[in-house]
């Protein structure tokens, strides 16, 4: 081997050989994710699978919300801010929070059923969980 070789195992790691004494794993990306949202296109794929018909805009921004603070707990106050930014908190219900994660829930487990990407934390909000 000489410098600069690389060595790949599956598609999860790869070593660089940086010299006879020495050599680094390096990771193909972070981890592979199970859903990826292009914000710019507001499009979401899950396990490869492009969401059609499209989210609605508020499951949208819930998602986006979700996404972004990936592993956070989100509390329902960050999300009327997030999804229905010109109400008041008071006018969003709890029911109405509730309906639209339900609804998010169900479009995601029409693709992937077997993984839960929406977590309650009872009490505290919303956790989204993007792991393979």
């Amino acid at each position: 081997m000489q410098d600069g070789d690389e060595i790949q195992i599956a598609l999860c790691v790869k070593l660089l050989f940086v010299g006879a004494e020495a050599t680094a794993p390096l990771l193909l990306e972070e981890r592979p994710l199970r859903l990826r949202l292009d914000k710019e296109a507001r499009r979401v794929w899950v396990r490869g699978c492009e969401i059609s018909p499209p989210l609605s805009l508020s499951q949208y921004r819930l998602l986006e919300l979700l996404y972004d603070n990936e592993g956070r707990v989100c509390t329902r106050s960050e999300i009327i801010q997030a999804v229905w930014p010109d109400a008041l908190e008071e006018g969003v219900s709890d029911q109405a929070i509730d309906a639209l994660v339900r609804r998010l829930r169900e479009r995601i487990r029409g693709i992937d059923p077997h993984h839960q990407y929406v977590v309650t934390v009872r009490g505290h909000g919303f956790r989204f969980e993007n792991i393979s």
